[in-house]
């Protein structure tokens, strides 16, 4: 599977980014790609919002945007997988070309703008998914709403019989004024609409859908103060942390670094992770919190849960590792587990959350 992915690699640098990314989807549908699950191991198990994840590592919302290949995924050895960001109506998203690689710092900029085929496609595509598979719907705003709000407030309503969870994604910094949401009022009434949609919802289907709130890296210690504070008011069931980020420091090639969106993959692991540190310590340890941010081996994926994370999920460094890096991270968390002598890997979660809260923004 190495020189598979090895060989893969090469073959789809050959094309422009987004064009590589077609043709990775493409191959998971077709089989191209073969399973290559880790072992299972039940010290990896984990029940978090009230979910069984066979494993903590997930793959994030960006790479099956139209709900394409969510099970193809999971056969890769992901523990769950995220759909999206879908929105109410398709959109185009921004011009071309909108994807490039950092090769020399195993990064990628996009400013693709919720490029999607609205929640009509994609709900057909989860209608057809086994019922028990581990997929959540990561659901946002058309870029000319009138009413944002409204719009989440939809994906809630056109996904809840399909979705495990839901994740609404405000920290995407390629729609003009998303990021607003995250400001307290505007989150207030957002969180307020999201939630009495889903009790709505749950007292139709006799089912609670978990919600999670996916939040930026690029933000003050007031703002992330004021997160936590109306996160903590309202019934949420968990976090991800963190989107893209904006900041540039410490980029190699500085032409690529002057494109505009955000910036994933290695060089967002430290930032991503100071945050959240500090948002463990904020909202407390009974808040779930799903680390993103740079997780490009075991070693990275054990220490989100050392800051304070019970799930990881990565996608930008497995456009340099290729399709076998899921089954490595899980086979290595098993061997963590050896080393440490623990009977879980979640007796890992917060053991260096004061470290990384300390560290620098």
């Amino acid at each position: 599977m190495s020189l598979l992915s090895t060989l893969g690699r090469k073959g789809l640098f050959l094309f422009d980014p987004e064009t590589a990314h077609g043709l990775s989807i493409a191959a998971l549908k077709t089989g191209l790609v073969p399973a290559c699950p880790a072992k299972a191991d039940p010290r990896l198990a984990q029940t978090v919002a009230g979910l069984a994840f066979p494993n903590p590592l997930g793959m994030a919302a960006g790479y099956d945007k139209n709900a394409e290949v969510p099970e193809a995924l999971l056969r890769l050895g992901f523990g769950f997988t995220e759909i999206g960001t879908v929105t109410p109506r398709p959109q185009a998203g921004n011009p071309k070309p909108r994807i490039f690689r950092l090769a020399a710092d195993d990064a990628v900029i996009n400013r693709l703008g919720f490029n999607n085929e609205g929640h009509a496609a994609a709900l057909e595509r989860l209608k057809a998914c086994r019922r028990d598979a581990l997929i959540g719907v990561n659901i946002g705003a058309n870029k000319d709403s009138e009413d944002r709000i409204a719009d989440y407030v939809a994906g809630i309503r056109a996904f809840y019989d399909v979705a495990r969870y839901f994740t609404a994604n405000i920290s995407s910094p390629n729609t003009p004024g998303l990021r607003d949401l995250q400001a307290k009022e505007s989150l207030h009434a957002l969180l307020s609409a999201v939630l009495s949609a889903r009790a709505g919802e749950e007292t139709r289907s006799g089912r609670k859908v978990p919600v999670f709130l996916k939040i930026a890296p690029d933000l003050t210690e007031e703002g992330l103060d004021d997160i936590a504070e109306v996160v903590l008011s309202h019934p949420l069931d968990g976090l991800i942390v963190s989107n893209t980020t904006l900041s540039r420091a410490g980029l190699s090639d500085a032409r690529l670094a002057g494109e505009a969106g955000g910036l994933s993959g290695r060089p967002l692991f430290e930032k991503s992770t100071a945050v959240l540190a500090r948002m463990r310590k904020r909202v407390g340890e009974s808040l779930p919190i799903i680390g993103v941010g740079g997780v490009s081996s075991a070693e990275t994926a054990a220490e989100k849960i050392r800051a304070g994370a019970d799930l990881v999920q990565l996608y930008s460094c497995m456009v340099y590792a290729g399709p076998s890096l899921p089954g490595e991270i899980v086979s290595g968390l098993s061997r963590i587990c050896d080393r440490e002598q623990i009977a879980s890997i979640s007796a890992l979660r917060g053991t260096r959350t004061a470290h990384w809260a300390d560290r620098p923004l």
